[in-house]
């Protein structure tokens, strides 16, 4: 079994949340829902400064479901319409759901909600149709600023890939597409201390998140 994840530099997002727009286009995501959510986190005071300007720090983080290793929102599904593949990740049957949002409401990061229309929950898929045919989820592909990068936490994060950059507006989609870069050959260094997870309340979340000299607040 793989175990599937995506790591953000988030010293290189820049907040523009084009991988909220690319996941709601790709996924068909209805008006007022989100897959993903970019939050903006500060200004808080830098280590030691005087909290005024310029003192000051903040960053973006984007939140979605994490994948977990041990998710609640499975445990507590009682059709097991949520259910963990061979591929490591968290999907949701819609065949099976019957929108009791039990699983919303066992999610320690509010990233499950009801699409009204169809009455069932939905959340991030990690693009699923996609990476099963060797793609990248849409808001990797996306990434305006190399900021996400997708792969196989058993490979190792160095190993996590993105699209390399372009600057020939001829190249052939399929082409394009194919065309990748690594997290290690990419981003600027960075030490394990460096490297977070939101808060695990026992559930593991996988996603990762790389952020340099600055405090992160993404625990509770």
């Amino acid at each position: 079994m793989a175990r599937y994840a995506i790591v953000t530099d988030l010293n290189r997002c820049v907040g523009c949340q084009a991988c909220s727009a690319a996941c709601k286009t790709v996924n068909g995501v209805m008006p007022g829902d989100f897959w993903i959510k970019t939050l903006r986190i500060g200004p808080t005071p830098t280590p030691g400064g005087s909290g005024d300007w310029p003192d000051v720090e903040m960053y973006f983080l984007p939140i979605q479901c994490q994948h977990c290793e041990d998710p609640e929102c499975v445990k507590v599904c009682p059709t097991q319409a949520s259910h963990v593949t061979e591929d490591g990740t968290v999907q949701i049957d819609k065949s099976k759901c019957i929108g009791c949002q039990f699983c919303a409401m066992a999610c320690p990061y509010g990233v499950r909600y009801l699409n009204e229309e169809e009455r069932v929950v939905e959340k991030c898929t990690l693009c699923q149709q996609r990476t099963a045919q060797g793609e990248l989820p849409q808001c990797v592909a996306q990434c305006g600023s190399r900021a996400r990068f997708f792969g196989d936490l058993d490979a190792g994060i160095d190993s996590f890939q993105a699209l390399a950059p372009t600057h020939d507006l001829a190249t052939p989609y399929e082409e394009m597409m194919q065309n990748r870069t690594t997290l290690k050959d990419w981003v600027e260094p960075y030490t394990e201390a460096d490297v977070y997870h939101l808060t695990d309340t026992g559930n593991g979340p996988k996603h990762c998140y790389i952020l340099r000299n600055r405090t992160w607040q993404g625990k509770e």
